[in-house]
C-alpha cells in the first residue's frame, strides 16, 4: 500500500490556467485511467448548486457525521438544485466525491469549484511513460496528475487563495521525472515533495 510522493509544479489563482496545466501534463501520461476522480469541500449554497449542476447524479454528505434524536446517523437528502438557499444553508457544509468517465466533465467541473469557497480537486491516475536512459518506470498504482483549488497541500490541507497543479511520481518520489515533466509544460518543481494519494 503506502501513498504517491506529489510534486508542486504550478501554483496560480487562476482556476482556468490550473486546469490547463494539468490537461498538459494529463496528455504526457502513457496510460490514463477511464475514471477520474473529483472532489469538493461546499461551503455555501451557491458552491453546492453549481457543483450539482456539473455532476447531477451525484450524492452529497455531511463534512461532519450528524444523528438524530435516537442515533441514527443522517443524509443528505435534499435535491440541491432545486433547493433555495434557505432549505440548503442548514445542511452546510456540503462534501461530494465522484468517480466519473475521463473527458466527461473535468473542465465544467473545475470552473464550478474554481469559484467555490471550499477546497476541491481533479485526479487524474495513470502512468508515466517508461524512460529507459534514466531507469525510471511508471508506476500505475502511483503516478498521475492532480488539481488542488484552493489549496496547496496534495493532501487537502487548509484553505488557499492559489489553486496547486502537482505530478505524482511513484511511491518513493522521482524528482527527475517529476522535473522533465514540468519542464515539458514549461513550469518546475516548486518546493519539497509531499505525501499524495
Amino acid at each position: 500500500m503506502g501513498n504517491s510522493t506529489a510534486y508542486p509544479v504550478l501554483r496560480t489563482t487562476d482556476a482556468a490556467e490550473a486546469y490547463a496545466w494539468g490537461e498538459r501534463l494529463r496528455a504526457l501520461l502513457a496510460h490514463c485511467e477511464d475514471e477520474v476522480g473529483l472532489g469538493a469541500e461546499l461551503l455555501t449554497a451557491a458552491d453546492v448548486r453549481r457543483t450539482a449542476e456539473v455532476l447531477p447524479g451525484a450524492r452529497f454528505h455531511y463534512v461532519d457525521a450528524r444523528t438524530g434524536p435516537t442515533g441514527e446517523y443522517l443524509r443528505f437528502e435534499l435535491d440541491p438544485r432545486t433547493a433555495d438557499d434557505a432549505a440548503l444553508e442548514p445542511h452546510l457544509p456540503l462534501d461530494v466525491t465522484v468517480d466519473v468517465p475521463t473527458g466527461s466533465v473535468e473542465e465544467r467541473f473545475a470552473a464550478a469549484v474554481g469559484r467555490g469557497r471550499g477546497t476541491a480537486a481533479v485526479d487524474w491516475r495513470g502512468r508515466w511513460p517508461d524512460d529507459p536512459e534514466t531507469g525510471s518506470v511508471g508506476s500505475p498504482k502511483y503516478d498521475g496528475v492532480q488539481i488542488v483549488f484552493h489549496g496547496d497541500s496534495a493532501q487537502w490541507g487548509a484553505w488557499a487563495a492559489h489553486h496547486t497543479v502537482f505530478v505524482h511520481a511513484g511511491k518513493f518520489g522521482d524528482e527527475r521525472r517529476a522535473r522533465e515533466l514540468a519542464e515539458a509544460v514549461g513550469g518546475e518543481v516548486l518546493g519539497e515533495p509531499q505525501l499524495g494519494w
